[in-house]
């Protein structure tokens, strides 16, 4: 089943990838500074409204697909990583931040992908820090896109930068995590180097009675 509206939600996410890394490179004539960043902020927590509904419609009308549950982390993934390289291109955002979150991300779906050929998916299955980390990550984001001040006395710079940091580490607890849950299969599978058997010694010939 390679198109069904769960599917097609997370189509439109990958779509709209592009079209909120762009605003930020037309022309000042077209959309001032202040417009490019609620138009692109817009288009992101849409994006990101669509992670929820395509799960959640997926299981609802019970039209989940081996092709829907390969898409919509990639989908994720990419959404991600493209919003974390634009911020630190604006400068909102530290590099090594960006670093930190989009490397766990690589790291963890290598890992996944390895689990499953194991047939043991449901030991890496998404645990609730990873919600949480999730959670983090898309509030950081929302507000460093957006920058502008929303909420009198609150500035929203700093509350995407200190949400994109316990992001960060939430990342890199919840790596440990599914390391920590992953670790026994991989002692498992590793190779074993055989152990070495001492050689007997090859009896000797009689040499037959000394000379006299």
């Amino acid at each position: 089943m390679f198109l069904n509206i769960p599917i097609a939600l997370t189509w439109l996410r990958i779509i709209l990838i592009p079209v909120f890394v762009a605003v930020y490179y037309l022309p000042d004539a077209w959309l001032s500074p202040v417009a490019k960043n609620w138009t692109a902020m817009s288009f992101f927590a849409v994006a990101a409204l669509t992670d929820w509904l395509d799960g959640y419609l997926a299981r609802r009308w019970g039209a989940t697909s081996e092709f829907g549950a390969f898409l919509d982390p990639v989908a994720d993934k990419l959404m991600v990583a493209a919003a974390l390289i634009l911020l630190v291109a604006l400068n909102r955002a530290e590099a090594y931040l960006a670093i930190i979150i989009i490397g766990r991300e690589i790291a963890i779906s290598a890992l996944r992908e390895w689990m499953a050929q194991l047939g043991k998916t449901k030991n890496v299955a998404v645990a609730f820090i990873g919600k949480i980390k999730t959670a983090a990550q898309m509030t950081a984001i929302i507000a460093l896109l957006l920058y502008e001040p929303l909420i009198p006395g609150v500035s929203t710079s700093l509350l995407g930068t200190i949400a994109l940091w316990v992001a960060a580490i939430l990342t890199l607890w919840s790596m440990f995590h599914y390391l920590r849950l992953a670790a026994p299969h991989l002692a498992e599978t590793a190779p074993r180097v055989p152990e070495s058997r001492p050689r007997n010694p090859s009896p000797r010939a009689d040499p037959g009675p000394s000379p006299r």
